[in-house]
């Protein structure tokens, strides 16, 4: 340690700077926390769904595992039309600017300058004269960046840059999922709506035979009254189906860019396949995930700020150079001997700030600290939603079968009600109980369906986009666990 107290004269005076460069030199980025440790495995097995098998697909194209040439073109038009997708791009673009721009500031600086003056009693012999002084020249100024501030700003900045390009990614993501959600609601909802039309069609065929019984005086107007209730009921959820069909060709209209006026997508039937998740998923598949790579940039661009504010206790040394001419006459002013030229360094080192540079290292500290408990919780987040999606399609698939049964005994009770009920055994509520049970049960099926489809697109964007790294077999056992890596970044290994 040097001993200041031997310094006499004017070394004296270098013990400010000095000083600060000690303080500089001791203070470190402090050791960030680790984040949230990776489980061994999922807890929930990673099953494949019930529905056809669809071809694996990398990260990057994974909606084409559906197989569903419409879904397709709706992806394609939401890529190129989508607006929150083109303000994440124009995010981009403004971060890789700026951090152009701050790059810049470790390049040398030229510059052209030109001027005329015309001043009295300014010059030096205090002239009462007024004079004229014209000039024209080139500068040059470099600062030496001998202590990391302007390399640790442009580090800082490429971080931001790639930052905003994974939360592209992951707005490109989004809008894919949410393209594919809302097609296969629709196509749901068309197969329900369909399932309601022939629903009341057989109620209006029942009506009639019972209008027609009332008539001839074989049955009372109670069972006419009570047909024409199960009719008016079913048509009226009939058009909730289609009000609900309308809202969700709308959202879609507004995913691909286009006015919902122009938009319509024709009713269809639902062959979109059902793409199988296969066990085993790969130990990547939650650092693929561009909001998880997102907050870990914040991290990292964070903590380089952390640097670039310590740097504030170092001097700043710039070198200036400059040459041209100077003369008090337009057509003197290019002559050789109007030339002038200067070179120069600066050193500049606050002293007393008021605590300032303290509270630079201190705000960029507590952002640091902000940044790591987003990405903590952004870690957190793609964990849950991986097990909430792996969990709602075991279930799912359970239900499936289970829901299946249902539609096959709720059938088999409505032919033996009809059939009874056209012989005299039963009454005719006992029939309409067991058709309604039988079109609550066939509806139900087909929620679950959807929301099959609903939990398989919301699994893939869990997992970032695809599960490309597996090429699991048709035959992959089911109840494997899916296991993930405890290597996932932590913010030790930010540093």
């Amino acid at each position: 340690m040097t001993n200041f107290s031997t310094l006499g004269g004017r070394p004296q005076r270098l013990l400010p700077l000095i000083a600060a460069l000690v303080l500089a030199g001791c203070a470190s980025v402090a050791e960030l926390p680790a984040t949230p440790a990776a489980p061994a495995q999922f807890k929930e097995a990673a099953v494949a769904p019930a529905g056809a098998t669809a071809p694996v697909r990398t990260a990057g194209d994974w909606w084409r595992a559906f197989n569903d040439p419409v879904l397709d073109d709706l992806v394609t038009r939401a890529a190129a039309n989508n607006t929150s997708i083109q303000q994440a791009a124009a995010r981009l673009a403004e971060a890789r600017a700026l951090a152009r721009s701050v790059d810049s500031d470790r390049s040398v600086q030229v510059g052209l300058n030109g001027g005329a003056s015309r001043a009295q009693g300014l010059d030096r012999n205090q002239s009462n004269r007024p004079s004229t002084l014209l000039n024209a020249g080139a500068g040059v100024s470099y600062e030496l960046d001998l202590f990391g501030r302007l390399s640790g700003a442009s580090n800082a900045a490429t971080l931001d840059a790639q930052g905003s390009a994974a939360l592209l990614q992951s707005a490109q993501l989004l809008v894919q999922a949410e393209v594919a959600q809302n097609y296969l609601t629709l196509r749901a909802l068309d197969d329900e709506r369909a399932l309601m039309r022939d629903t009341v069609e057989a109620y209006r065929d029942t009506l009639r035979l019972t209008e027609r019984r009332e008539r001839a005086g074989d049955l009372a107007e109670l069972d006419v009254v009570r047909v024409q209730t199960e009719v008016a009921s079913t048509e009226s959820d009939a058009l909730a189906l289609d009000r609900q069909r309308a809202l969700v060709e709308h959202a879609l209209a507004v995913l691909t860019g286009e006015a919902a006026s122009q938009f319509s997508l024709p009713s269809g039937e639902w062959r979109t396949a059902l793409p199988q998740i296969p066990a085993g998923l790969p130990s990547t598949v939650l650092q693929r995930r561009p909001d998880v790579a997102a907050a870990q940039k914040t991290v990292m661009a964070a903590q380089a700020r952390v640097g670039v504010a310590q740097t504030a206790w170092f001097p700043s040394i710039s070198l200036t150079g400059g040459g041209g001419y100077a003369s008090p006459e337009l057509g003197d002013l290019f002559k050789w001997s109007a030339r002038s030229w200067g070179i120069g360094a600066l050193l500049s080192l606050p002293i007393l700030d008021g605590g300032r540079r303290e509270a630079g290292v201190q705000s960029a500290s507590a952002q640091l600290d902000g940044a790591l408990a987003s990405y903590r919780s952004q870690v957190l987040v793609a964990f849950r939603e991986v097990e909430d999606q792996l969990a709602s399609l075991r279930l799912l698939d359970e239900q499936s079968v289970v829901q299946a049964r249902a539609v096959s005994s709720s059938a088999r009770a409505t032919s033996l009600s009809d059939t009874r009920y056209r012989n005299g055994y039963i009454s005719q509520l006992d029939l309409l109980d067991a058709r309604r049970s039988e079109l609550r049960n066939r509806r139900q099926a087909l929620q679950v369906r959807s929301a099959q489809y609903q939990a398989t697109v919301g699994l893939i964007r869990a997992l970032g986009g695809g599960w490309g790294e597996v090429q699991a077999t048709a035959g992959a056992e089911p109840a494997a666990a899916t296991r993930v890596s405890s290597a996932m970044p932590t913010a030790k290994a930010l540093e």
